[in-house]
């Protein structure tokens, strides 16, 4: 998500980082932990943590699979991964 401003004939694109904390705070109660989580995603711990704090962006797969992992339906996504 971005917020474009104009001001004096200037655009400045500003990135808006996504909140991950109700998914963080799932992954704690399902889990227990980032690392565990991480071990069922097949992603490193480092890149969990680096999707975490919006430094890489989540693919649609990993998306899906963690909805899996968590036993929460899709309609759970934007509260998941889009919440600015």
């Amino acid at each position: 998500m971005f917020k474009i401003i104009e001001q004096n004939n200037f655009v400045e694109v500003i990135l808006l980082p996504y909140n991950y904390s109700f998914l963080s705070g799932k992954i704690r109660e399902v889990f227990g932990s980032q690392e565990k989580f991480s071990i069922a995603m097949k992603i490193s711990p480092t890149t969990l943590s680096k999707k975490l704090n919006g430094v890489v962006p989540w693919k649609q797969l990993e998306i899906d699979r963690a909805c899996e992992l968590l036993h929460l339906g899709h309609e759970y996504i934007p509260k998941l991964f889009f919440t600015l």
